[in-house]
């Protein structure tokens, strides 16, 4: 394997890592702003307030996309198993 292979599938990991965090991570950012600006706007200053809407919102953003998630880890494990098949 080469140095630009390498660089290559390490480029689409990361790729594929932003693609299966990125819905979650963008919802729980919503989330967490809109919040925050309901908190900032009545003075109400709880600090727990913030947790029980965002594991809510991030447990069904996971419900709605896993299987889009699951469909992008299938795909790059099935490049990475071809490489190695390839390779080995």
């Amino acid at each position: 394997m080469t140095a630009g292979e390498v660089l290559d599938l390490a480029r689409e990991g990361v790729w594929t890592m932003i693609l299966v965090a990125g819905p979650v991570m963008v919802i729980g950012l919503l989330v967490g702003v809109v919040i925050a600006l309901f908190q900032a706007l009545t003075q109400i200053q709880e600090m727990t307030l913030v947790f029980v809407p965002k594991i809510l919102a991030i447990f069904v953003t996971i419900l709605i996309a896993l299987p889009f998630m699951s469909q992008v880890l299938e795909a790059f494990m099935g490049r990475v198993a071809e490489m190695i098949l390839t390779t080995g």
